[in-house]
């Protein structure tokens, strides 16, 4: 499936091959902490399926496997986009929250779920509204 998506302020773009099969829900404690999220929705590809247009800034870290990933971010209004191995990189995990086909990427599988919040198993039956409406006080 072709993809393509943008950084929240628009100034970088890319465009993806994925394979749909491929989407993941992580739960992981990085996940959760670098997204400011209970998880994050991901999907892998490789590199050379992924095409990237516009500067991008990088912060390196250890995950909780113990390999080095680059979180890979817009520079201007700090969007997550992707992350990779900061060397010889050979696939890239692209964060759907910024893929404008998100809706048709539902995960088909969660990783890390040793360390899922114990509220999502519930979270289906919290009441919702489709927008803010009557929920957030007014500052």
């Amino acid at each position: 499936m072709n993809i393509d998506g943008a950084c929240h302020c628009g100034q970088v773009r890319f465009t993806a091959l994925i394979d749909p099969e491929r989407v993941m829900a992580c739960h992981c404690t990085d996940c959760q902490t670098l997204s400011g999220a209970p998880f994050r929705a991901v999907v892998a590809t490789r590199v050379e399926h992924f095409q990237l247009q516009g500067t991008v800034k990088q912060y390196i870290k250890v995950a909780q496997s113990g390999n080095r990933r680059a979180q890979v971010f817009c520079p201007e209004c700090a969007t997550p986009l992707y992350a990779t191995a900061p060397e010889n990189a050979t696939s890239v995990i692209i964060r759907l929250g910024c893929v404008r086909q998100r809706e048709q990427l539902a995960p088909k599988v969660q990783i890390w779920q040793h360390s899922q919040q114990p509220w999502l198993k519930d979270f289906a039956s919290v009441k919702g509204t489709p927008d803010q409406s009557g929920f957030l006080p007014a500052l």
